[in-house]
């Protein structure tokens, strides 16, 4: 089982990895990939050209703020509600289930998730926890509601904002949305396993590596919402630290006539013991 809404890919200097492309190809689901210009080629190598899209510009040094734009506004012209835009490190997806993890082998979790999501009109943002979060010794509900939304999003198409800055445009992005009332919805049943940036040469690696211990990210956040982030050092890196809980008066809204069905609905989805870590 497939997701409905469409699902991009934004990258930059890694045709020869192509992981979260190679991922989703496993997993038997459609995609697009967005490159810049001078690098339709290289990706044509490897990729069939009716799942590449060329972006009109190239080399701004803005991050990858303007392909996320552009990702964004060609979602608007197929008529989709929402789009998927995912980063191009994914090497894997998992379920958790009853604090057993197994690696999924469709997309139906991505379709499990829309559904989900389209019962209620307020969810701007939804996503997948990543693997690294979801321990399998500690109990955790099937989702969190209003966190931040990280690699691996769906967006509603309609609502009134764009992607902006150039450093942690997600946390950015998610933070906007909450502070207007809208709510997120991060999985916890759903996972994703990201390569780490700085592990991978392309992305935005070397613009990470021209930062100082990526300080210059949480501080570009911090001065957007002074508010709410704090700038911290841990792990011999900076971070930013954000205080979400002055979101949680945001509840979801259902649908008009929503009918939830009773009884539980795995989508056909089976526990195969081999697959469990």
């Amino acid at each position: 089982m497939n997701p409905n809404y469409p699902i991009y890919i934004i990258s930059k200097g890694r045709w020869e990895s192509r992981t979260t492309a190679r991922t989703l190809e496993r997993l038997g689901m459609s995609y697009k990939i967005v490159v810049e210009p001078q690098e339709y080629e290289n990706y044509a190598e490897f990729i069939d050209s009716d799942k590449i899209l060329i972006l009109p510009f190239s080399n701004l040094e803005q991050g990858s703020i303007p392909a996320r734009n552009w990702v964004w506004e060609h979602a608007l012209t197929t008529g989709a509600k929402r789009h998927w835009i995912l980063d191009d490190n994914i090497e894997k997806f998992e379920r958790l289930n009853r604090n057993k993890r197994g690696r999924v082998t469709s997309g139906t979790i991505f379709k499990c998730a829309e559904d989900f999501v389209d019962r209620y009109t307020n969810v701007a943002l939804a996503g997948f926890e990543y693997c690294m979060f979801g321990h399998s010794r500690r109990k955790k509900p099937a989702y969190r509601l209003n966190a931040r939304i990280y690699s691996c999003i769906l967006i509603k198409n309609d609502i009134p904002y764009r992607w902006r800055g150039k450093f942690n445009e997600d946390t950015d992005l998610s933070i906007r949305v909450l502070q207007d009332g809208y709510c997120t919805i991060l999985f916890n049943a759903f996972l994703q396993g990201k390569v780490s940036t700085m592990r991978m040469k392309g992305g935005n690696t070397e613009m990470y590596n021209k930062t100082n211990n990526r300080k210059e990210f949480a501080e570009s956040l911090q001065r957007q919402h002074p508010k709410i982030v704090e700038v911290v050092k841990k792990f011999g890196r900076w971070h930013h630290k954000v205080d979400y809980s002055g979101f949680a008066q945001n509840q979801l809204e259902k649908t008009q006539g929503l009918e939830i069905p009773k009884g539980i609905n795995n989508y056909g989805m089976k526990l195969v013991e081999e697959a469990i870590i």
